[in-house]
């Protein structure tokens, strides 16, 4: 297992390293029509607090839109890492395009000022960014049950609201649980010590929300009954499962160029993994090989549905791979 990234241990404001997913669908409603929508969540790399931003689709122009009003809300944001989902690659081509257009001066001192970096995990390597996965798998297991309990009873102001619910009670984490059981220690950590710089955290409406809220008009009973909801699912799923979890803890082999390679796709079944030969790795500064580029015949394609050329050059993580001979 690699050592942490420096811009998760190094002291900066929320979420100028930040890293980024979108998770769903969730259905609403509007009028009779059913309509699918979707959440953005960031992440802070070095505080660890969530942002949830409300999405209409996956296109490109919508998570631009999203970006914007996460930057709008936190601030400036140094570096953004995430997976290569279809809009994110389509966003920084679109970004990139657009400095293109200004004259050198005018570029400088924008990339000066307002630069973020856009630094994408190799394809197939979720585990790279578990960081940031951990939190979807936090958020997405207990809100799509929650938001079940309504289906297509919630609009989007509502759905938008429940967002930022559920983000303020998954930011009132603790960040460390080793002294969560002593009565003498002080009180844990959590992000939102860190965002809202208050010792308390923000204190739900008055009164009791039951089940027949649910079929009521007044949609903000709606949402407060699915976020206690959400607090009690995430509170006995999650809360009192803490524990340390460790992986790759013995070093082995680099591979190195010239390595024949067998690789692990998902998507293909195991007599069928395509084999190839190692033409480049990378090296990280802890002197171990985490991704390699892998050239793959055109007899190996037919498998991986890859019919242009008569080879290809792809890259994959090390975990995603079995070394079948080791080049000399």
């Amino acid at each position: 297992m690699a050592d942490l990234p420096e811009d998760r241990v190094e002291s900066s404001t929320p979420f100028s390293f930040s890293a980024m997913d979108c998770f769903g669908p969730f259905l609403t409603k509007k009028n009779r029509k059913e309509f699918k929508r979707y959440g953005l969540l960031f992440t802070c790399l070095c505080s660890r607090a969530v942002h949830i931003e409300f999405l209409d689709d996956l296109t490109t122009d919508a998570f631009i839109n999203g970006l914007r009003c996460f930057i709008a809300i936190r601030g400036k944001v140094r570096q953004i890492r995430s997976d290569q989902g279809s809009n994110f690659v389509g966003a920084k081509n679109e970004l990139s395009a657009a400095l293109k257009e200004l004259d050198k001066e005018r570029l400088s001192s924008y990339l000066a000022n307002r630069d973020c970096d856009f630094l994408m995990n190799v394809p197939y390597s979720s585990h790279v960014g578990g960081v940031w996965e951990r939190q979807i798998r936090t958020i997405r297991s207990v809100l799509g049950v929650v938001v079940g309990l309504c289906p297509s009873r919630l609009d989007d102001s509502s759905l938008r609201t429940l967002f930022y619910e559920v983000m303020a009670i998954v930011n009132s984490r603790p960040l460390t649980v080793d002294t969560i059981n002593d009565p003498t220690s002080l009180e844990p950590l959590t992000p939102n010590h860190i965002l809202t710089m208050k010792p308390s955290t923000p204190l739900p409406p008055p009164g009791k929300f039951v089940p027949q809220d649910m079929y009521l008009r007044k949609r903000w009973r709606r949402v407060q009954y699915l976020t206690e909801q959400f607090w009690c699912r995430w509170r006995m799923e999650y809360l009192q499962n803490l524990n340390r979890r460790q992986c790759w803890i013995k070093p082995r082999r680099n591979i190195t160029v010239g390595d024949i390679v067998l690789l692990m796709e998902p998507e293909v079944a195991r007599n069928k993994w395509p084999m190839g030969i190692v033409v480049d790795s990378t090296m990280g500064k802890d002197g171990l090989v985490r991704k390699v580029k892998v050239r793959v015949g055109a007899k190996n394609l037919n498998n991986l549905g890859i019919r242009e050329g008569k080879q290809t050059i792809l890259e994959r993580p090390v975990q995603k791979l079995v070394c079948l001979v080791e080049s000399k």
